[in-house]
């Protein structure tokens, strides 16, 4: 019996995985990743690296943040601590969601996962103090094929549920989109 419920999003190979810990009196465990149980959105992919981020302050924004092939990578993460609007943003040259965005809440307190396909670009904004995330990767991080889109480019129009605060000089840097942005391939 699977421990994970597998929801679509609006956007196209875009998950929100909710998980169903196993409990009693003494406290819970919880399966934060099962290859066999996950393979039906994996496929041939394994988890190559596992990566753990902190934020301090509520209304921070990191991201949006995406590695270009050949080291696309699938993204399942989940709010170890405190609450986080979770945004999966579609890059995909030809993808019918291309440009559109979906956010969900991750918090410890509703062990919610997203599962964010190769093509997406990734960021969140913390909605408490001191958020951490577990983040699951399929690819190892490669700097020469790092990429990124501004938070506030208006032709995403991110609907960020905070003001926004505490962003990194990496992040205001990143350029809008030109008109002519057609996508990546993946």
């Amino acid at each position: 019996m699977s421990r994970f419920e597998i929801t679509p999003t609006m956007l196209a190979d875009v998950y929100k995985l909710s998980l169903q810990p196993l409990g009693d009196p003494r406290g819970c465990l919880t399966r934060l990743f099962c290859e066999q149980e996950l393979r039906v959105l994996l496929g041939s992919r394994h988890i190559m690296q596992i990566n753990h981020s902190q934020t301090r302050q509520h209304g921070s924004v990191r991201g949006l943040h995406f590695q270009q092939p050949p080291h696309a990578e699938v993204k399942i993460i989940t709010c170890l601590r405190g609450v986080v609007f979770d945004v999966a943003v579609d890059i995909r040259a030809g993808s019918p969601t291309f440009l559109q965005w979906v956010g969900v809440e991750l918090s410890a307190k509703n062990g919610a996962m997203i599962l964010i396909p190769e093509g997406c670009a990734h960021g969140f904004q913390t909605l408490s103090d001191d958020a951490e995330l577990l983040y699951l990767h399929t690819a190892p991080y490669a700097p020469e094929s790092e990429g990124g889109l501004h938070y506030a480019d208006p032709r995403l129009d991110i609907s960020w549920p905070l003001p926004l605060a505490d962003i990194s000089p990496r992040d205001q840097n990143h350029a809008l989109l030109s008109a002519g942005f057609s996508g990546i391939a993946v």
